[in-house]
């Protein structure tokens, strides 16, 4: 089971053996892949074209794009969920020292300098790979001690990218 965040509204998403239920009620859709995260969806006899502009997998965190409308959507796994019950859903989150990059792209952007001071969450690079954009995200609250990674230049996967103090 998933629980998804849309703008303020909830839904819990399960798969089961003729699809997937959105809360409770079976969802009837066609969907096709286009290219690598692009996505045709016909739903109700209305036609939808679906991109996937960024992902935070770390944060369970992305930017789809459903007819030109970008929208932020969240999800939680049954483990999140479970973590969450129990009063933990922070403890699997460790003191991180330094930023990978999740898979080899180009890096687009750079969006902090050296010695800022920065929260979980916030915007730290823009990374294309697969020709989509992927935000990669603070992990928790810290400052910038070092940049490794240079704006225009080709990253491997697991290399660090940024150093926090």
């Amino acid at each position: 089971m998933l629980k998804v965040s849309v703008k303020d509204k909830e839904f819990q998403v399960v798969q089961v053996k003729e699809g997937l239920q959105l809360n409770g009620q079976l969802f009837n859709w066609d969907m096709v892949e286009l290219a690598a995260g692009k996505f045709h969806i016909i739903k109700n006899h209305r036609s939808f074209t679906a991109e996937v502009v960024s992902a935070d997998y770390a944060q369970n965190t992305f930017q789809i794009k459903v007819n030109n409308q970008v929208i932020e959507v969240a999800a939680q796994d049954r483990f999140d969920l479970l973590l969450e019950e129990l009063g933990m859903s922070g403890a699997n989150q460790q003191k991180i020292n330094e930023i990978k990059a999740p898979m080899p792209g180009l890096m687009l952007d750079i969006l902090v300098n050296v010695g800022d001071q920065v929260v979980k969450g916030d915007k730290l690079l823009i990374l294309e790979a697969m020709k989509m954009e992927n935000v990669l995200k603070s992990p928790g609250d810290g400052t910038i001690k070092k940049i490794v990674a240079s704006k225009g230049n080709n990253v491997e996967k697991n290399e660090v990218l940024i150093i926090f103090e």
